[in-house]
């Protein structure tokens, strides 16, 4: 362990100590029970989860939130009220005030995700988080995901899951689970939504949703289109999208339901840049790019049936059916084009209950995906598909069995037991070659402990120890011009964690310490600019880090009779080989070890409010393995405000980088920058200034 992270847990440590201090009487009732407290008015701008009521939760907010609280680690919950008035388009805006999560704009939708340092060198897309949305998940059967395909506007709250606490949902990836929930004709905010914004970059996007509860029915639809020029040459992008989720209730906390989801999304690709262009003109696109035009144009479409059914006080079903099929089109240095198809179902039983005499809760349950890619590969001729070079099949299945169960061996002290047992597989044909053929199988089985220890106040002290597995996806497995699979094996690790949560008076805090072990972490690199990375199994690393957020209600009565509030994020990221035969003790790269955000906003009666803001990465950052180039860290100031006028009508602005700061905050794992012989063009250039403004009307 580092002098530097026992000296930030260390400071962290006392000051978790001295905010819980006044807390620590050991409650007689469990989460569910405690009665609620004065707390920190936040409402659903708060990510902070805690077992006491959040003054302002809408209802549907507030229970995730409590029962998010039953979880013995980091969570966090996101209600769609904290970015409604800013111009979200994709994780980047949806998570920025979660700690321990990086998100990252590249262009556009596509951005770096990554919790804890999972799939942390992916320079493109994403792997090693769970995404989903209801349960559904975003990824293909082998575990890749796509940004585009998520709706930024379609979900009534996010929950966030970290690391091993993702076993809700089978999940036993390092980073966990980011899911979304779909709002419906009973949550939605209201019944009748317009909404209209734009600005900087040409910016304009236009939403519509109805809500409505009809007897036993409900339902809700949404539709929206987006256009935009992007702050960079060739990054242009337009999209439509569109949801519908319809459900039939069979009396008291018993439903079906049925969503649908369709995108059609043109997106250019601006490419990367070196280091110093990236820094002093930042608005070019890179090499080759506009004369091969580089895109990623796809259609998307989804459909589940789900349901939830109470059989009784002590045991609830939920469950259901999916299917998506994406069609994609991605020139880039070569011409990529794909037909995938997800099949898949998943179910979780959760009971409540006593055994002898003590408090019990226990859920378990199953998940299974299979699919289908075909894919062509092509010469890019100008953009347009030339020699074929390329034709395969990628089938890949996965199941995962899982359960986790509390027992709360002392009125206010719970021990949590769980694990999931997983299988994958990959089956690989090459229809130009034969001899490429290749088809993998993975098993594991992932155990989970925990404890969580419950106080009259609601405040929470938690801890767990949980072993995580990703198996590799197709795009480490099959490297050209290699034959069949690469000897790449799974990626396996244990993550231990600690950590305090609760509100008190005009405070709320979550802050969780962590420490992951990993054996043959995934790990890539460029080769040549645009061409997916090589991936290998590194020998053994160390994650460990400090996420901590902090909600601070100042004043109550500031002057003009208003509120003045401050809302930080801090994350601590130590990421390390562990005596690798080539690279040492040295550091990963890309992720900044400290990453800050704070937000104070003054709300007036009368409606209106304004927030300043700051996003600090004070250090600058590896972009490679030998550690011998560093990215400079950066401040952004930014700044935020709105005014109701009414009950139906309220604007937003929303100003960003103000100081026209050139600056890379997204970027891709290098080798060794100083050898002449590897590409050293990998860096996303961060937007420059911009100023965006939006309109809603609810009816």
């Amino acid at each position: 362990m580092s002098s530097a992270f026992r000296s930030a847990s260390g400071r962290a440590s006392l000051t978790a100590l001295a905010l819980s201090l006044p807390l620590m009487t050991p409650g007689a009732l469990r989460a569910e029970d405690i009665a609620p407290v004065q707390v920190a008015d936040t409402g659903p701008d708060s990510v902070i989860v805690t077992a006491t009521p959040v003054a302002g939760d809408p209802p549907v907010v507030a229970d995730a939130r409590e029962r998010l609280s039953r979880t013995p680690g980091a969570v966090a919950a996101v209600a769609a009220e904290s970015y409604e008035n800013r111009l979200a388009t994709g994780f980047s805006d949806i998570l920025r005030d979660v700690p321990g999560v990086l998100a990252q704009k590249r262009y556009g939708e596509e951005s770096r995700l990554s919790i804890r340092g999972s799939g942390l060198d992916q320079s493109y897309h994403q792997r090693g988080v769970l995404i989903a949305q209801d349960g559904v998940p975003y990824a293909d059967a082998d575990g890749f995901s796509d940004f585009q395909k998520v709706d930024a506007l379609g979900a009534r709250y996010v929950e966030v899951y970290k690391g091993g606490n993702a076993l809700r949902f089978g999940g036993a990836q390092l980073g966990g689970a980011i899911n979304l929930i779909t709002p419906n004709g009973k949550t939605a905010e209201t019944q009748n939504l317009l909404r209209l914004e734009g600005g900087s970059f040409g910016t304009f996007r236009g939403r519509a949703a109805i809500a409505r509860t009809l007897g036993n029915w409900d339902i809700y639809a949404a539709g929206s289109g987006l256009t935009s020029e992007g702050y960079r040459d060739h990054s242009k992008q337009s999209q439509g999208r569109g949801t519908l989720n319809v459900g039939y209730s069979f009396g008291e906390d018993r439903e079906i339901r049925a969503i649908g989801y369709y995108a059609d999304i043109k997106q250019e690709v601006p490419g990367t840049l070196s280091l110093a262009d990236a820094l002093t003109t930042p608005r070019q696109a890179g090499a080759g790019v506009i004369a091969n035009d580089w895109a990623r144009d796809q259609t998307v479409a989804r459909g589940s049936l789900q349901t939830r059914w109470r059989f009784n006080e002590a045991l609830v079903f939920e469950g259901g059916f999916y299917a998506t099929a994406t069609k994609l089109h991605h020139p880039i240095v070569i011409v990529i084009d794909q037909d995938i198809e997800t099949q898949g179902a998943f179910g979780r039983f959760d009971w409540t209950g006593d055994v002898a005499g003590l408090k019990t809760d226990l859920f378990w349950g199953v998940s299974y995906r299979q699919g289908t890619s075909k894919q062509q590969l092509y010469v890019n001729a100008g953009g347009s598909s030339g020699f074929q070079f390329g034709d395969a099949r990628q089938k890949a299945t996965g199941l995962d069995l899982f359960a986790e169960g509390r027992l709360f061996v002392l009125p206010g002290v719970a021990v949590v037991a769980g694990g999931s047992y997983g299988r994958a597989t990959r089956d690989y044909t090459d229809y130009l070659n034969a001899a490429n053929a290749a088809a993998k199988n993975f098993d594991w089985f992932s155990p989970r402990i925990g404890l969580l220890w419950e106080f009259d106040s609601g405040a929470q002290i938690y801890a767990n120890l949980t072993r995580s597995v990703e198996p590799p996806h197709y795009g480490a497995l099959v490297q050209s011009p290699n034959p069949g699979f690469v000897p790449v094996d799974a990626q396996r690790a244990w993550t231990g964690e600690i950590g305090a949560r609760g509100r008190v008076e005009d405070l709320a805090w979550d802050v969780t310490f962590y420490r992951a072990r990993v054996k043959g972490e995934l790990l890539s690199f460029r080769l040549i600019t645009g061409v997916p990375a090589s991936f290998f199994n590194a020998d053994k690393t160390i994650h460990q880090g400090i996420e901590a957020a902090l909600d601070w209600t100042i004043l109550r009565d500031a002057p003009g009779g208003g509120s003045l509030s401050l809302r930080q994020s801090y994350t601590f990221s130590d990421f390390t080989f562990d005596g690798d035969p080539v690279y040492g003790d040295n550091r990963l790269p890309v992720a900044p070890k400290h990453q800050y955000r704070a937000e104070l906003t003054y709300r007036h009666p009368a409606g209106w409010y304004i927030a300043p803001a700051i996003d600090w990465r004070p250090g600058s950052v590896w972009a490679d393995y030998s550690n011998t180039l560093k990215v400079p860290g950066y401040a952004l100031l930014s700044l935020s405000a709105g005014i109701d006028l009414g009950e139906h009508v309220s604007l937003f602005l929303d100003g960003r980088n103000l100081t026209g700061k050139r600056y890379v905050g997204e970027f891709g794992a290098i080798t060794d920058a100083t050898d002449p012989t590897v590409s050293t063009t990998t860096f996303y250039p961060g937007e420059g200034r911009a100023i965006f403004a939006g309109l809603s009307l609810r009816l």
